[in-house]
């Protein structure tokens, strides 16, 4: 996107420094309402063959009573579309009246009927009237208007029999998805996903059809935050704001899944912005519903903000485009390094080697050396604690001020923590220190600019984290402070999964920002949760990629061999590979597009048969299943990206 195209301070939320809920227009769903003041929504999608009536209905009903509220089933063909009236009658007779959903792609045929029988259909821009080949083609605005008088044709029928069986509808924007046609003339781009969906929305609104719920789903966190930014700024502009649903295309499974959608879903909750989530994981699709409830949760109530003035109503960067604050580099910290981690290690009575295993560090002690894994903390926080073995030379030490100033001045790579300004006065200007920096204190920035190897750790316990360190970024653009930052968050959560869940909502959102050269998270969570999360936070945002990244979509109707163990096998045998991205995807609708940012791709295209990607390039047809993964390894080691796992004796 052109930067003179949109300002900084263009509007994309009702406040940038206060969360207040997006005021959009409300959108009946059957017994549902979304939109307006009403709560958020949680919602699904089956991954039983809907055909398959039975089967259909007992998992939407095992979704239901995990918490969905509305069940996203695929049509991918008319006979499809036709048998959701058996599941909806079905449900109905079993007592569930949650509203269904018909998933669409390629046929329009299947969308009109199914827009008769359930409350709502979701159609995807990129191909509802379009084909995706990966073609650039050279359109004038003759032509390319030619192409929507075309799309319009194909399009309205639709629209008329949503209108007349006051069905609503989701316009689905993919990232992955984007037809030729949009990508010939935006590009792979927010800008691209946006004017895409509006193209459907404009011929909607053409018809006087407003019961509309929007979409723009990427795998990529930075790339789906910033387009439904994009978009509600464009809602804004037009003066009607549809409501939107909100969710991280092909997360994958686990904690990597979980992290990497409530970095994307949380960003946009913490402004506001979001009126119904579906967290797409690899992984039965009732096991979506709590995780999607614990993200929700978080932003239906304020009990612990901060109340504070900001520094200006307006931002200092571009919040349509990604761009790292510029700092100078201490160290390790700041300037083009990517962002540290820090671990706390203060509460241990003794620290040992042993204890930096769940930091990334393995002594072995028949080779006495240690071992350092990929995600290994770049700094250990100590406190008032002392070592007194050897670490590895890789490793930093955080300790507090008087503990450093007595026992540890003179060690290599050992730092005072400053908790107490007046400390400052007795230290060098040129000594490299971290001071803490609390939200609630104001600060002589003049004075603390001085100390040039100074990095601020922002520490927060509040709940409006986000807001407060934003206003940090503003405070150190305007007054040109170039010192790196620390994002240190400090929590209380006493289940894992919401600790990783509220963490990756918050600090994720800033560094898909530009702000933040490192994060420090305090919790009473395991030592090894923390650190994993911390590294979790950084891949999912892609400041930072210390493992294999897997787009992994979730199951559905049309998926052609079993996901999640599929995306098991792959990951036993690729595990290692660190920064190398593999789509997994079930079948040829999601495929080539979804995983279109992927390295590799292995792509389901009929029963029992798998297609290789390089990149956007099919390299290997029709492979029996039973071969795929081994085929995978070696299109890998073909082309480079092959190294071997390491073992470590300990």
């Amino acid at each position: 996107m052109q930067e003179n195209q949109h300002s900084t301070n263009h509007k994309y939320c009702e406040n940038f420094f206060h969360r207040t809920r997006l005021k959009t227009q409300e959108v009946k769903i059957g017994s549902k309402t979304i939109g307006g003041e009403n709560p958020i929504l949680i919602q699904s999608m089956t991954t039983t063959d809907t055909m398959d009536t039975t089967s259909t209905v007992e998992q939407s009903i095992r979704m239901i009573e995990a918490g969905c509220e509305l069940v996203r089933v695929t049509a991918p063909s008319k006979s499809e579309a036709e048998n959701l009236k058996n599941i909806k009658n079905d449900l109905l007779k079993a007592g569930y009246n949650t509203p269904i959903v018909a998933d669409i792609h390629f046929t329009p045929n299947a969308a009109e009927i199914a827009a008769k029988l359930v409350e709502k259909v979701r159609v995807n821009p990129g191909n509802y009237a379009d084909k995706k080949k990966f073609e650039v083609i050279d359109y004038t605005d003759e032509t390319y208007q030619e192409e929507l008088i075309r799309i319009e044709n194909k399009f309205t029928p639709l629209v008329q029999i949503c209108k007349e069986h006051h069905t609503a509808m989701r316009i689905g924007t993919n990232h992955g998805s984007l037809s030729d046609r949009i990508l010939s003339r935006y590009g792979d781009t927010p800008e691209g996903m946006v004017e895409s969906a509006l193209e459907f929305i404009k011929i909607c609104e053409k018809n006087n059809f407003y019961n509309l719920v929007i979409s723009m789903k990427a795998s990529n966190t930075i790339v789906m935050v910033q387009a439904y930014r994009l978009l509600v700024a464009k809602m804004l502009d037009r003066g009607v704001v549809y409501p939107l649903h909100l969710g991280v295309t092909e997360a994958g499974d686990g904690e990597d899944g979980r992290i990497k959608s409530a970095v994307g879903i949380g960003a946009l909750l913490e402004d506001g912005i979001g009126d119904t989530i579906r967290v797409s994981l690899t992984e039965e699709p009732e096991y979506e519903m709590p995780v999607a409830i614990k993200i929700a949760n978080k932003y239906r109530s304020n009990k612990n903000d901060l109340a504070f003035s900001p520094f200006t109503n307006k931002l200092t960067y571009n919040p349509f485009q990604y761009e790292k604050r510029i700092t100078k580099s201490i160290e390790n910290i700041g300037g083009k390094n990517v962002p540290i981690v820090i671990n706390d290690l203060s509460k241990k009575q003794k620290i040992t080697a042993a204890n930096l295993f769940s930091s990334g560090y393995i002594y072995s002690i028949q080779l006495d050396k240690w071992n350092i894994l990929d995600q290994a903390a770049d700094y250990i926080y100590i406190g008032n604690n002392t070592i007194d073995f050897e670490i590895p030379g890789t490793l930093r030490i955080l300790c507090n001020y008087e503990n450093w100033k007595e026992n540890n001045r003179n060690k290599t790579n050992h730092f005072p923590l400053i908790t107490n300004i007046e400390d400052l006065f007795e230290i060098n200007s040129d000594q490299t220190c971290f001071i803490n920096i609390i939200p609630e204190s104001n600060y002589d920035w003049d004075m603390l600019i001085k100390y040039e190897k100074a990095i601020f750790i922002l520490d927060s316990s509040f709940d409006n984290t986000t807001h407060i360190f934003r206003n940090f970024h503003n405070i150190f653009s305007e007054n040109n402070i170039s010192n790196p930052v620390v994002l240190k968050r400090k929590s209380s959560e006493a289940d894992a999964e919401t600790f990783q869940l509220h963490a990756s909502s918050e600090i994720g959102s800033l560094f898909i920002d530009g702000f933040g050269d490192g994060i420090w998270l305090d919790s009473q969570q395991p030592n090894s949760i923390i650190n994993s999360t911390s590294f979790g936070i950084l891949q999912a945002t892609r400041t930072r990629i210390s493992k294999t990244e897997y787009i992994s979509c979730p199951s559905c109707g049309r998926t052609l061999f079993d996901l999640q163990e599929t995306t098991a096998k792959i990951r036993a045998v690729t595990s290692h590979l660190k920064g190398i991205k593999i789509g997994i995807m079930g079948c040829i609708v999601n495929g080539p597009g979804e995983m279109a940012d992927a390295d590799y791709g292995y792509v389901g295209t009929g029963p029992g048969k798998i297609n290789l990607y390089k990149e956007k390039t099919v390299v290997k047809r029709n492979i029996p299943e039973n071969e795929a993964v081994n085929s995978l390894v070696e299109l890998i080691k073909e082309n480079g990206d092959w190294t071997e796992p390491l073992n470590y004796n300990v």
